[in-house]
């Protein structure tokens, strides 16, 4: 961080954007305590605030929601709106009582209908999201900071959650949002500050900025193509045949093809089945009836091992806690899957991986570490997910499957993500890429499937692309 400035007043939302490793997560830290800054000063409501700590800056009414949510699905509602700070009653134990009442008076500031005894495991993504504004507010903040809200957030909870924060800002909360969906920013916020390399990029009204002044402020130059262009159209030629394939209450009679050098995509609403149809096709969850064909092999009894090892990919939706070992190093992670091709007499080479490991690194351009025997976990989100990208390319393989493959990246880094996608395709990869957001999916795909509720409603060829029209298909 270098010099930055800003003020939020009681009532208003500060949007703060910025490529991943741009500082924003360095400037909420530094917020909230985690860190203590080296020079320049914060006041809170005119007094002078310095936190030491992350519970000192709760104290002084600091509250973030964050992007991964700080909760425990094993808990009931009202145990996660107190952790740690339980109601006592006079012999020192939880008042359950005080718990349910203080934790329904929370929930209807909200508006989430539920009980709170409920545990928080049953609550949909939005609904929990909600918990943890709920918690916020129990904290009697003067400033919340939402990171990323809308991450796992379907459109319509999106808009619940975006009536709360009006109904917040009416009542005089100060809030700081920060997101990479910059429409959302444009819509909510008061006032914007963008970041980049660590410094304050720009800063004014909302009526100051457009979303093509938002991204080059972010990255520095003007972003002319997102959407990179194919030079070579899909072959005639199967890589991927799903025939008939069922799974009670998952997925009913799927049948599709997927051919070398295609990128074909997969629309539907959160809760359309496209997860798990992924996880399937990858050998993670099993099907009832059907067929799956790679490179004219069938691999339906094949564990993912051996499904990987026939030249199937999988990046999964939840990079961190499915993608990578957070806290293994950059070559560590990049190496995991194609290891084995390293290794002569149950020895590893480890010359020879760990050139091939800087070359696919410096291939999808990771950025920000200063060598590869960094912990992964330092890494930006954009970055995070090359790395999961170059653990797959090192393996080479034919079919890629990509599950929501730029959530939480930012646009520059998604720009870098789609010339990769592009490039695997065009070196003869088939490409099936699913995606909750129908503008990548239309800049990117030659072909469109929608599924809802477990079932393929219809198929789009590029020529035929229509945004009402896949809406349609998806909504029913």
């Amino acid at each position: 961080m270098r010099g930055v400035s800003l003020s939020l007043s009681a009532g208003k939302v500060l949007g703060l954007v910025g490529e991943n490793g741009a500082g924003k997560s360095t400037l909420m830290n530094l917020l909230g305590g985690v860190l203590q800054p080296d020079g320049g000063a914060m006041r809170l409501a005119d007094e002078a605030y310095a936190p030491k700590s992350p519970a000192e800056a709760t104290r002084c009414g600091v509250a973030f929601v964050h992007q991964e949510l700080n909760l425990f699905s094993n808990l009931s509602i009202a145990e996660n709106l107190f952790v740690p700070a339980f109601p006592k009653n006079a012999f020192g134990f939880i008042d359950r009582a005080a718990m349910r009442r203080r934790a329904t008076e929370l929930l209807q500031a909200v508006e989430l209908e539920v009980a709170p005894d409920r545990l928080l495991e049953s609550l949909a993504p939005g609904e929990r999201q909600l918990v943890e504004i709920a918690k916020a507010l129990g904290q009697n903040a003067r400033l919340m900071i939402l990171d990323e809200p809308t991450s796992s957030l379907t459109s319509r909870e999106s808009e619940r959650l975006f009536a709360l924060i009006e109904r917040l800002r009416a009542q005089g909360l100060g809030m700081i949002y920060i997101s990479h969906v910059l429409s959302d920013v444009l819509r909510l916020c008061d006032d914007i500050v963008v970041l980049r390399d660590g410094a304050i990029a720009g800063s004014g009204a909302r009526a100051e900025f457009t979303t093509e002044r938002l991204i080059t402020l972010m990255v520095g130059r003007e972003l002319q193509q997102l959407y990179p262009i194919r030079k070579q159209a899909p072959r005639d030629e199967t890589v991927l045949q799903v025939e008939s394939l069922s799974q009670p209450g998952v997925i009913e009679s799927i049948s599709f093809n997927l051919q070398r050098g295609e990128v074909l995509g997969l629309a539907g609403l959160m809760g359309a089945g496209r997860t798990e149809l992924a996880r399937i096709l990858f050998g993670l969850d099993s099907f009832a009836t059907g067929s799956l064909t790679l490179n004219g092999e069938s691999i339906g009894a094949l564990a993912p091992r051996e499904r990987v090892q026939r030249g199937l990919a999988f990046l999964t939706e939840d990079r961190r806690a499915e993608g990578l070992l957070m806290d293994a190093t950059i070559a560590d992670n990049a190496a995991l899957v194609a290891l084995p091709q390293f290794a002569r007499n149950a020895l590893i080479e480890s010359e020879r991986l760990a050139a091939a490991v800087s070359a696919m690194t410096n291939s999808v351009q990771v950025r920000g570490a200063t060598s590869n025997a960094q912990a992964v976990r330092k890494l930006s989100g954009g970055n995070q997910q090359k790395v999961v990208l170059a653990k797959w390319l090192l393996q080479k393989p034919s079919v890629f499957i990509l599950d929501e493959p730029t959530r939480g990246v930012d646009v520059g880094a998604r720009a870098e993500i789609y010339r990769i996608i592009n490039e695997l395709a065009e070196s003869g990869a088939g490409v099936l890429m699913i995606s909750s957001e129908l503008e990548e999916l239309i800049g990117m795909c030659d072909r469109m499937l929608v599924l809802r509720r477990g079932e393929l409603t219809a198929s789009f060829a590029r020529a035929e692309f229509d945004r009402e029209q896949i809406l349609r298909a998806a909504l029913g």
